[in-house]
């Protein structure tokens, strides 16, 4: 079940942060209504994810895989450029997930 809640965690954070240049710094009601309601979800689900996983494993992969995951809709769906610095730079972030998970395991 935690993993469900880090899934969850995960698509919430995604979902608020996809909504953040709608907000127009956050002075459009419904847009930051909304976004603000996604980062609770998703802080949320990750308290709860934590009771089961470690928080370092947690962390990692709701950092590393929000924010390939936001670079991945900025390119398809807000114009945003994709570049060979975005694309090693989301590589290493993932690579360092990996990484650190694979460390965590063997402990």
């Amino acid at each position: 079940m935690p993993y469900v809640f880090l899934l969850g965690a995960i698509a919430a954070e995604v979902f608020a942060t996809s909504l953040l240049k709608s907000t127009e710094g956050f002075s459009r009601l419904w847009p930051t209504v909304a976004c603000l309601t996604g980062y609770v979800v998703s802080f949320a689900a990750l308290s709860q994810a934590v009771k089961g996983v470690q928080v370092g494993f947690a962390y990692a992969l709701w950092s590393g895989l929000g924010t390939a995951a936001i670079v991945a809709i900025g390119a398809a769906f807000l114009g945003e450029p994709i570049t060979f610095v975005k694309v090693a730079g989301t590589a290493l972030i993932i690579l360092g997930v990996v990484t650190l998970n694979l460390g965590g395991a063997a402990h």
